[in-house]
């Protein structure tokens, strides 16, 4: 018994001696690399789920062919976000413009071990009453009717980043940080396609309970600030689904970070990750591939019927 316990505590001691070798043989490997040809392995990594990666103010953004465009946007996303590890204000904005009911949701919180915020740009065919905004599914919008976006994350008053795009869900993301939604805010500018969508904004952004002064107009642009939403959220309604996703992400932020202490930067952190745990990384290319195909495969064979 004994002998087979000093064998088991020999084996874990050499485990951790190979794995601490190997750390400081990938923290050397990465601090040696060449700046571009870490942007570029991160961009081949994070490409396949819809990210990329912004130098300008070190985060993760969304691409405009990301994955999730096809799946457009319903209200259980938000209702379910929870379980998910997000807790997150959201604000639905709804308005009808050329024979459609359109929404520009924003989002701001805590994604797992991220903090960020979201504008996504939907809309629906018809005028669709509003007791049925919660049941409607909305489609993204397409590549002509892509809006001019630009965010300015704040977090207790200090700027994190910037971002800006012609999208239809421009979004940024800060690893390793933590936060509860109402410690973060965001300088929102939307330009609108033209005068009659701007109207049809303004409008139902007042009408959601903003006040006219608070909105900055200027010929199609719209600019504002995103504190508090004005509708219930639902993380109010699972509170503690919603405080147990925040203990988890608080722990997960802080296990990233002691993780990839060496660095600060969360490029250098991500490549870190990425030589330190290849078979995650692997998997998840993996799995990824292979809901494509079967979605490609679905997509062919409604065609053919």
């Amino acid at each position: 018994m004994y002998l087979l316990f000093g064998i088991f505590l020999m084996i874990c001691v050499l485990f951790l001696l190979v794995q601490l070798f190997r750390r400081r043989r990938i923290i050397r490997k990465v601090r040696c690399m060449d700046f571009c040809n870490k942007i570029c392995l991160l961009q081949k990594v994070l490409h396949p789920f819809g990210f990329a990666y912004q130098t300008q103010g070190d985060i993760i953004t969304t691409t405009l062919d990301a994955w999730q465009r096809r799946f457009g946007y319903c209200a259980l996303y938000d209702n379910t976000a929870v379980h998910f590890h997000m807790v997150f204000d959201c604000e639905p904005i709804y308005f009808y413009y050329r024979e459609r009911t359109y929404l520009i949701e924003l989002w701001k919180g805590q994604y797992g071990i991220t903090v960020g915020g979201e504008v996504g740009v939907y809309y629906t065919d018809g005028i669709i009453s509003p007791d049925q905004f919660a049941a409607a599914h909305f489609e993204s919008v397409t590549n002509q009717e892509l809006l001019s976006v630009k965010i300015d994350f704040y977090y207790r008053g200090h700027r994190l980043f910037t971002c800006s795009n012609r999208h239809w869900w421009l979004a940024g993301f800060c690893l390793g940080r933590y936060c509860e939604p109402e410690n973060v805010t965001m300088r929102v500018s939307i330009t609108c396609s033209d005068q009659e969508m701007l109207l049809r904004f303004v409008e139902s952004m007042v009408n959601l309970g903003y006040a006219a002064s608070e909105l900055s107009v200027c010929e199609l642009n719209v600019s504002f600030l995103y504190a508090y939403p004005h509708e219930k959220q639902p993380r109010c309604v699972h509170r503690f689904a919603a405080a147990c996703s925040q203990w988890k992400n608080r722990i997960f932020s802080r296990l990233f970070r002691w993780i990839t202490m060496p660095f600060t930067r969360n490029l250098d952190r991500l490549v870190y990750l990425y030589f330190f745990l290849p078979h995650i990384f692997r998997r998840l290319l993996i799995r990824k591939r292979c809901r494509k195909q079967k979605f490609r495969r679905k997509s062919r064979g409604g065609v053919r019927r």
